[in-house]
C-alpha cells in the first residue's frame, strides 16, 4: 500500500486537485496544512530544495513539487 502525504494549504486550487486525485483512486494520504502544522513549511523547503511551493506530494519517498492533474 502507498504511503502518500499531501502538504497543503487553505485555498489552493492545485492542493485540491490533487487531495482530489488520490481520493477519486481510492489511495489514502495524510495531509499537512502548512499554515497550522509546526515546522511543516521548514519541512517542505527541506524537502524541495529551499523552494515554498504547495502541494508537494511524498509518495513512497518520492518528492513531487506542485500538481498538474496527472
Amino acid at each position: 500500500m502507498s504511503q502518500v502525504t499531501i502538504y497543503t494549504k487553505v485555498g489552493c486550487p492545485y492542493c485540491a486537485a490533487a487531495k482530489k486525485h488520490f481520493t477519486d483512486k481510492g489511495i489514502a494520504f495524510h495531509e499537512v496544512d502548512v499554515h497550522n502544522t509546526p515546522g511543516a513549511i521548514d519541512k517542505v523547503k527541506s524537502l524541495s530544495n529551499g523552494k515554498n511551493i504547495v502541494p508537494l506530494i511524498v509518495e513512497n519517498g518520492k518528492v513531487t513539487i506542485g500538481f498538474g492533474g496527472g
